[in-house]
């Protein structure tokens, strides 16, 4: 699989007589699309490389056929290479006094988080997270610490139920016009003197070198 340069059609290619023309893909196609990838990578399938090449190809797709594509040689979407079906928790809890917990990798989003902490600061990275789902609800009770969510492409964040006591929390930035949505984080409950951090990923030098160089 590694080292894999296969690229997609372009859209709009002209398709030959008497074929019918590609249907067009819809934002749950590439949704679906998306999750396979990471659920790959995840399973030691993609590379990071790999990952970030095909995530970037299926959010920009315009047809079926070109999604099919990047997909056309990974397993189906609700199986790993085992067979073994992706494992969602419908709660995931976390209760912790002090210190820190950090979520990140290839870790399966649940449905919902119940968090409970004190002079925590607490991190969930969704940049390569395996997401099943449109809405991922994070009911917090939180005394002090940071909350920090690390978003990737189409992953918004929602605060308007959340209650803040002596808190501050940075108001994230609207995603790109056009951009599918793959998940959307809704916060609730309570933060007292604490702060809530949103943004993309820091990028490393070997990431930017990957990007100017495309």
């Amino acid at each position: 699989m590694s080292g894999s340069s296969r690229k997609p059609p372009a859209a709009g290619e002209p398709h030959g007589p008497g074929t019918p023309p590609p249907i067009r893909a819809s934002h749950a196609d590439r949704d679906r699309t998306v999750d396979q990838l990471r659920i790959a990578a995840g399973d030691g399938l993609l590379d990071a490389a790999e990952l970030d090449q095909r995530l970037e190809a299926a959010l920009t797709a315009r047809t079926l056929d070109e999604l099919a594509e990047l997909t056309v040689d990974l397993p189906p979407l609700a199986s790993t290479p085992g067979g073994a079906a992706v494992e969602v928790k419908d709660v995931l809890r976390i209760d912790q006094q002090a210190g820190s917990v950090r979520k990140d990798g290839h870790w399966v989003v649940p449905r919902r988080i119940d968090l409970r902490s004190s002079w925590c600061d607490v991190t969930f990275d969704f940049t390569e997270a395996v997401i099943t789902q449109d809405v991922l609800s994070i009911d917090m009770e939180m005394r002090g610490g940071t909350l920090l969510l690390v978003t990737g492409p189409g992953v918004v964040v929602n605060s308007e139920s959340l209650s803040m006591r002596y808190s501050k929390g940075a108001v994230p930035r609207p995603a790109a016009p056009g951009t599918p949505r793959t998940l959307r984080v809704e916060l609730t409950g309570h933060l007292a003197y604490g702060r809530i951090k949103v943004g993309p990923p820091r990028r490393s030098f070997a990431r930017w070198l990957r990007r100017t160089s495309a």
